[in-house]
């Protein structure tokens, strides 16, 4: 595949993870394990949720009724009245009579192995009272450790690990919060007998802030008067009971405003029937006297006409006198006002200020309610405050606009009245004087009877006073808890668990800089052919191959050989030209090993093979001989040790015969000239005509020479004789040689001072192998377990 003319192997970079797949299958267990034990030993989380219906008061009006009834604005004045519900439903004072009613601030452990477990509500063994003040208690912080000895005593300890000193139930135990006192429940506590129980007293503002946030509250749809509230807790019914709770709380609220209402709207009422009753009482006496005094039973009938205008005029007169009257109360009681205070709802015939009286009401109860756990800097509060004085102004202003539009009714029927009377006052004075008495009789009568009405009026509308809401769906739990979720838990993991072993992977070839096989050195060097890859052989495995071997090792040695034969065939024109050279970059990197073998291999299909050690500064070619087993010397011991190379060039007398070591290794013989003593001077031993003429001799006598020579980056020595080389083998060693490094030989190559340069690969990993490793070689034994990871 290509992408920007850069060709992917696709392949290669999967077989590069899969071939680790033991890897991701041993962290993919891991991490699944580690999920199933967190999963074990997680403390569930559930959720209950409940859903209520706002019911808005019909009887409610407002200055916006004219629109609402013309369906403007009503969307958006419904959304407040449900957003301002919710404010209200999750206010502090609500939480705070819940932690209360429900001590959430005390709970309840049972200490286990790994993991306490949680005792709530109708399961606790024993309940505890505080003597202490409510002001130290509600704000402390407390733990402490108990264990039930029997259903009387048990043993206390502010400490798991310290002392525990033994109780009574029902005595006082003195606590840096007070004393306290613990009650047995009778039918739990031998449940809990020899349990050890932790306590913890919490403050209840941060029980309360707590609540609070873990509290949602929200719409149910975008024009819904619906709330739907949930909760999210270790213990589902504590859920279900706080929700509960909540609306219960806020009902109740609900209903108490609507009783202050009324009972602040009967007492003014009740004033005033008190203050009227008198007047009654005072006009009644007057009739009475007056009639008394002037011996009038009866007086005679007046003019129809004059009767009639007259009757109408005053009862118009009354209604204006009873409307002007409550105005007037009612603007003195609100002038009156310091602060923000209920206000009597008294019917007045002005719809508008009874609608802004009750939505006064409203917001002052709004407003009380919330400075039970605020004060008056809060900026509800002071919102609140705005409200009310803009109503309280609007109020005033109607209030004296009433009251000027009905003392101008009151003068102006006044006058008609007194136009009318005026010819009713040419009949007899008694009359005249016992009309004016009933008509101020009349009037009181009037007014008294009106507020009567309004008094029972007051008194039935807080009897038949509902709740704000309507439950719809009351506190209800899932017995499947929302956390942890196991299947997201597990999922987790398991992409967690691949993820590791990938990202490790990843990141170390990102980083890598080393060569592992025959196809990354084949990237590197280009055109220059890399003859084999020679696999990693354990410590106790033998480093000689033998004639029958069928091992991987002796295998990729064959190739070795094949490749090498094929190239000598390819370039052989005069001469034997069979001289091969093994170097590479640093000591360590196998080149004794391989032109040891390399010679076996040669050795093996019957041809006169020469090992030659070259490295005089840091000969390895003895010692590796002297170590191996099934090796023996078929000439005298002296001269292997004594005689080698150096010893030749640096003394004329001897001859090539004196050097040479024939070698019996398993059933193979070669001949071996080893390096001899370390000269001084080992460059200039190198340089000199002696070298050329040896190499020049051996070429003649024997098939293949390999020459185990120094490494290239180290020393000079190979390059002195690099000249006399047919092939050079450059031997590099798998994870150990750096990628940069095979620049060096490369760059001796285009300059022409290593002719004849090819590559190998040794100490390869079985799962590195290149293209041999991917079908294997069929006959030797595996070279790790199944159980490796590499």
């Amino acid at each position: 595949m290509e992408f920007g003319g850069n060709e992917i192997d696709i392949k290669s970079i999967l077989d590069k993870y899969l071939k680790h797949w033991k890897w991701f299958a041993f962290s993919t267990i891991l991490t699944l394990l580690g999920a199933f034990f967190y999963l074990r030993y997680a403390i569930p989380e559930y959720e209950a949720s409940a859903k209520i219906q706002i019911i808005k008061d019909k009887s409610a009006s407002s200055e916006l009724s004219v629109f609402k009834d013309l369906d403007i604005l009503s969307g958006a004045v419904t959304n407040t009245e449900i957003i301002d519900e919710i404010e209200i439903l999750n206010a502090r004072s609500n939480y705070k009579s819940i932690v209360k009613k429900l001590k959430l601030n005390l709970r309840y452990f049972v200490i286990g192995n790994i993991r306490n477990t949680e005792i709530y509500g109708s399961d606790y063994p024993f309940s505890i009272n505080f003597l202490g003040a409510d002001s130290v208690t509600n704000k402390s912080q407390h733990e402490f450790f108990l264990k039930i000895l029997s259903s009387t005593e048990f043993s206390y300890s502010e400490k798991e690990d310290d002392t525990f000193k033994k109780y009574s139930f029902g005595s006082n135990i003195n606590t840096k919060i007070g004393d306290i006192i613990l009650v047995p429940e009778s039918k739990l506590v031998s449940f809990y007998k020899d349990k050890l129980i932790k306590v913890t007293v919490d403050p209840i503002p941060s029980v309360v802030e707590s609540y609070r946030a873990k509290t949602k509250i929200s719409l149910a749809g975008e024009f819904s008067n619906i709330i739907t509230i949930s909760l999210t807790d270790s213990e589902k019914q504590r859920a279900i009971d706080v929700i509960n709770e909540l609306i219960q709380i806020n009902n109740d609220n609900a209903v108490k405003d609507k009783k202050a209402i009324a009972d602040k709207t009967s007492e003014f009422i009740e004033n005033r029937i008190s203050e009227i009753y008198n007047n009654l009482s005072s006009v009644d006496e007057t009739a009475e006297n007056f009639k008394s005094s002037r011996g009038i039973a009866d007086l005679g009938s007046q003019s129809n006409v004059n009767f009639s205008q007259s009757a109408a005029s005053e009862r118009q007169l009354q209604d204006a006198n009873i409307q002007l009257s409550i105005a007037s109360s009612m603007k003195e009681l609100i002038d009156g006002q310091e602060g923000y205070d209920i206000i009597p709802e008294v019917g007045l015939a002005d719809q508008g200020i009874s609608g802004s009286a009750q939505r006064y009401n409203e917001l002052v109860a709004q407003r009380n309610r919330l400075l039970e756990s605020s004060n008056e800097k809060n900026p509800v509060i002071v919102k609140l405050d705005q409200q009310l004085e803009g109503l309280k102004k609007g109020i005033q202003s109607s209030l004296n606009n009433v009251s000027n539009n009905l003392n101008l009714q009151v003068n102006s029927l006044s006058k008609q009245l007194s136009q009318i009377n005026s010819r009713i006052y040419a009949a007899p004075g008694n009359e005249r004087a016992l009309r004016d008495i009933s008509r101020r009789q009349q009037t009181t009568e009037s007014l008294y009877l009106y507020l009567l009405q309004k008094r029972e009026e007051s008194q039935i509308a807080f009897a038949s006073a509902s709740p704000k809401s309507r439950i719809i769906n009351s506190g209800y739990s899932a017995d499947i808890p929302v956390s942890p979720r196991k299947g997201i838990i597990f999922l987790t993991a398991m992409m967690v668990g691949m993820l590791v072993p990938f990202s490790m992977i990843y990141v170390t070839d990102l980083l890598d800089n080393k060569i592992h096989n025959k196809l990354d050195l084949e990237k590197i060097v280009g055109d220059v052919p890399v003859l084999a890859e020679i696999p990693k052989i354990g410590k106790k495995e033998e480093k000689l191959i033998k004639n029958e071997d069928r091992s991987v090792l002796a295998e990729s040695l064959r190739i070795l050989r094949t490749n090498l034969d094929y190239i000598f065939r390819t370039k052989k024109k005069n001469g034997k030209g069979n001289l091969i050279f093994v170097t590479s970059s640093v000591p360590g990197e196998g080149k004794t090993l391989i032109s040891s073998n390399l010679a076996m291999t040669f050795s093996s299909t019957g041809k006169r093979v020469l090992l030659i050690g070259a490295d005089i500064r840091n000969p390895k070619l003895y010692t590796f001989f002297a170590d191996s087993k099934n090796v023996d010397a078929m000439s005298k011991p002296k001269r292997v040790v004594k005689v080698g190379l150096t010893e030749y060039l640096s003394d004329q007398t001897l001859e090539i015969e004196d050097i040479i070591n024939p070698m019996l290794v398993h059933t193979n013989t070669i001949d071996v000239i080893y390096s001899g003593k370390i000269p001084p001077n080992p460059a200039e031993l190198l340089m000199s005509d002696r070298i050329g003429e040896l190499f020049e001799s051996l070429a003649e006598r024997y098939d293949y020479v390999v020459v185990d020579t120094a490494p290239l980056m180290v020393v000079t020595d190979t390059l002195l004789i690099s000249r006399y080389a047919n092939q050079i083998l450059y031997v590099t060693k798998a994870d150990v040689t750096e990628k940069k490094v095979l620049q060096y030989p490369l760059k001796l190559k285009k300059e022409g001072k290593l002719k004849g340069l090819s590559f190998i690969v040794n100490n390869v990993k079985a799962s590195n192998l290149g293209y041999g490793g991917k079908y294997g070689y069929g006959y030797g034994k595996s070279l790790k377990k199944w159980w490796s990871f590499s």
